[in-house]
């Protein structure tokens, strides 16, 4: 049986602004875009998210299924309203955002599901911190990782949370224990830890319990350790940058296409060689490549082709 990848976190509609005037308006959230860039990579991908019952809803639940992305594991609730978050580009297409949320106050409704080894796992974001979502997460991430799923965890966490931050770290490092892989932002780390260096933040990640961590930082070169494994990729330069909402979210999705066409097991990165290092951060590279062209957050259909 072919594995299955879970993304698992919140599913927005992303209104996006470009000097100050609305472009377009598409199903968002960090776990959807990569699951939609999964799904048009031709893998088995379910979502595991919530949204309205309503026509933001609508619109989200028709574009998950053309694009082949599974959301039986997905509550659509009444009480309430489908998540909106405005992103705002500046000059060099980068975003910020400001949200709007009206969710029901029992959250994560459906019961979840059972994993299989060799099964893969993507959760993160404000979503795994998130109170009444986290320890119901953390519950089933033990029960996957004692079957043989592969969990990779993207913190996710931005500068506006930092309110939050004192409260949630400690369920953050949680959620950094259950990790096989880390695959996170320099501003990431800098945010929830204040660390600017590579080699602290890698000490800071496996000091908690991770082994595995790649850090991105935007155009700059990328840094990861695959347990002792050390290195450092540069980034080829992509013309043109339309946007980058998703890059982070589609490099994720880069990097499990090639963990579950490799065969990758939770052990199996333990042991992972240098060729197998660079293989997975490249496929990452190129996912997010791509998504930089188009204001999509997700690989284009060209794209994917080349993947078949």
């Amino acid at each position: 049986m072919a594995p299955v990848v879970y993304c698992i976190g919140e599913t927005v509609l992303d209104i996006i602004f470009r000097e100050g005037r609305p472009e377009s308006a598409t199903p968002g959230g960090s776990m959807l875009n990569t699951a939609v860039s999964l799904g048009r990579a031709g893998l088995h991908v379910e979502l595991i998210s919530e949204y309205g019952n309503d026509q933001a809803g609508d619109t989200i639940e028709t574009f998950l299924r053309k694009n082949t992305v599974g959301t039986r594991f997905t509550d659509r609730f009444n009480d309430g309203k489908t998540a909106l978050a405005l992103a705002f580009l500046d000059r060099e297409n980068n975003a910020t955002y400001s949200f709007y949320k009206s969710y029901p106050k029992v959250r994560m409704r459906k019961n979840l599901p059972e994993t299989q080894k060799g099964d893969v796992i993507m959760f993160g974001s404000i979503y795994s911190i998130t109170p009444g979502i986290h320890s119901k997460i953390i519950r089933w991430l033990k029960h996957a990782k004692a079957k043989g799923a592969v969990i990779i965890y993207d913190p996710n966490f931005r500068k506006s949370h930092l309110e939050m931050l004192q409260k949630v770290r400690p369920w953050i490092i949680e959620n950094i224990a259950l990790a096989d892989l880390i695959r996170g932002s320099d501003e990431d780390f800098n945010t929830i830890f204040a660390l600017q260096k590579p080699d602290e933040v890698r000490v800071k990640i496996r000091s908690a319990g991770c082994n595995n961590l790649i850090i991105t930082r935007n155009s700059k070169s990328l840094i990861a350790w695959f347990d002792d494994l050390h290195m450092t990729v540069k980034i080829p330069r992509v013309k043109p940058v339309i946007s980058t909402i998703g890059a982070g979210d589609s490099f994720n999705a880069g990097l499990i296409y090639t963990l579950v066409s490799g065969g990758f097991t939770s052990a199996g990165l333990k042991n992972i060689g240098g060729s197998e290092a660079l293989k997975i951060i490249e496929t990452g590279i190129s996912f997010a490549s791509d998504v930089c062209k188009s204001i999509e957050n997700y690989i284009s259909a060209g794209f994917s082709n080349t993947l078949r």
